[in-house]
């Protein structure tokens, strides 16, 4: 490793456009990553965060309520294209949900329709800015144009969040991929919301229309609604930051958390890739750490500005080094190495940051199929305010690697998903497709068909015993 692989690295994001504060975050964490840092936050360093407020007891004022969400922004991230799952194009343009006619309605639908039903209700401006990536700008934004009252006067819709080069996991130096160039280049993980806000004036434009507030969520988390208790609560604590936290529950075995570092009592983010091998089966103790990060985040604007303001947008967030290839398609491709960051790491820079418990309806993210098929489904009710009310409990669902990606996923749910509003949990093995009007009772399993395919009938029940 030599200077020369960050000296390419560099030229290649200023080639781009890529904007100044975001190389020059980019080369502090190279700096990090040719130390041979790890990121790792250790457990013997940190204690669990325990005694958070409760949102679910808030006692706020209707009209404080409504007056705090009205100096609310709400800015989501909408850069991810749902990879995983087999896509090519930005994750919130996928059908999450039918509406009462029928129609198919996507994240960023359901998104316009909680926005549109806040401001309605509260009489808050209620601006949506979304942070897009260099791959789902031009889509989010085409989809997004039949909103005509969208977009609130003086305020952009979006902000382009930053890339970088991906680097040979062997020597550090910017991939070249012929093949796919763009593939050379990838997000700089929600840490990049930082120097991308810094770089568009986000924040300065938000507080010279009056706004003060900020809330900062995932765009596939549709459980992130405009809250006004929340705001209310936020703006009474004074705080710079807050964090909104869930209790963990089985299901809950990736995701960030807030932990205490022991040197100095300060709340820091530890993320999953940033938990030890050794640390993994405490980490998750819900025992020991009981809640984890919905990657919900709340922000002073005026705090913010001055801290972009004071380190050029370039926040000292600990390093994540996420080893991939990099054709992700490709497991022969070449190993590369992405440097990325945590949102919620802030926690850290800001003095005075606090956190609150939320309940689970704020936390609905959907990052496979499996929590695709409960959102479609009868677990979930869409109400007129575009809220998805669960009413029963969400069941554990574990699909196989057949519906891995939403291409063969809804293949083989042609007439939609099967009622779980009766299943405590549902495991499919193999390949089977499910028929119309299908119930799910009790534990339920489906164990691999004998023929390698099978079929659920029309009507059918599936139950721990398999097909009823």
């Amino acid at each position: 490793m030599s200077e020369r692989g960050l000296e390419l690295a560099q030229e290649k994001m200023r080639s781009a456009g890529v904007a100044p504060a975001a190389v020059d975050v980019f080369t502090r964490f190279y700096g990090l990553l040719e130390e041979g840092a790890s990121g790792y936050v250790r457990e013997d360093d940190v204690e669990p965060l325990t005694d958070l407020p409760r949102a679910a007891d808030l006692d706020v004022d209707d009209a404080a309520a409504a007056d705090a969400l009205g100096r609310t922004a709400l800015i989501k991230l909408n850069g991810g294209l749902g990879t995983s799952m087999g896509m090519d194009q930005a994750k919130s343009l996928l059908e999450v949900r039918r509406s009462a006619a029928g129609e198919p309605l996507s994240f960023l639908d359901v998104i316009v329709g909680q926005v549109r039903a806040a401001r309605r209700a509260t009489g808050a401006r209620l601006p949506l800015v979304l942070m897009n990536s260099f791959r789902t700008q031009d889509d989010t934004l085409a989809a997004l144009s039949g909103y005509d009252d969208l977009v609130v006067e003086g305020l952009p819709l979006d902000f382009l969040q930053n890339r970088e080069p991906k680097l040979l996991a062997e020597s550090l130096e910017p991939v070249e991929w012929p093949a796919d160039p763009s593939l050379e280049w990838c997000p700089p993980g929600h840490g990049d919301l930082y120097p991308a806000l810094h770089a568009g004036g986000v924040v300065r434009a938000l507080l010279d229309a009056g706004f003060r507030y900020a809330c900062v969520s995932n765009s596939d988390n549709l459980g992130a609604t405009p809250d006004a208790r929340i705001a209310a609560w936020f703006a009474g604590t004074g705080a710079p930051y807050a964090a909104e936290m869930c209790l963990k529950t089985p299901a809950d075995v990736k995701g960030g958390q807030l932990v205490v570092r022991r040197s100095d009592g300060r709340i820091i983010q530890r993320e999953t890739a940033q938990t030890h091998p050794d640390d993994v089966d405490v980490s998750l103790d819900p025992q020991r750490h009981r809640y984890f990060h919905t990657n919900n985040l709340w922000f002073d604007l005026e705090a913010l500005a001055a801290e972009l303001d004071r380190t050029g947008g370039v926040l000292e967030l600990p390093l994540i080094r996420n080893s991939k290839t990099v054709d992700p398609t490709n497991a022969d491709s070449p190993e590369v190495v992405q440097i990325e960051s945590a949102m919620g790491a802030a926690v850290a820079v800001f003095e005075g940051a606090t956190a609150i418990e939320v309940d689970r309806e704020r936390f609905l993210p959907v990052k496979t199929t499996n929590d695709l098929l409960l959102l479609r489904s009868d677990v979930y009710e869409l109400t007129d305010d575009y809220r998805l009310v669960a009413r029963v409990d969400a069941p554990l669902v574990q699909l196989s690697k057949t519906y891995k990606t939403i291409s063969g996923f809804d293949a083989r749910f042609p007439a939609g998903p099967p009622s779980l509003r009766g299943a405590a949990g549902l495991t499919v093995e193999g390949d089977w497709t499910f028929g119309a009007d299908v119930v799910v009772e009790g534990d339920a399993a489906l164990s691999a068909p004998e023929q390698g395919t099978g079929t659920v009938p029309d009507g059918a029940k599936v139950t721990a015993d398999g097909i009823g």
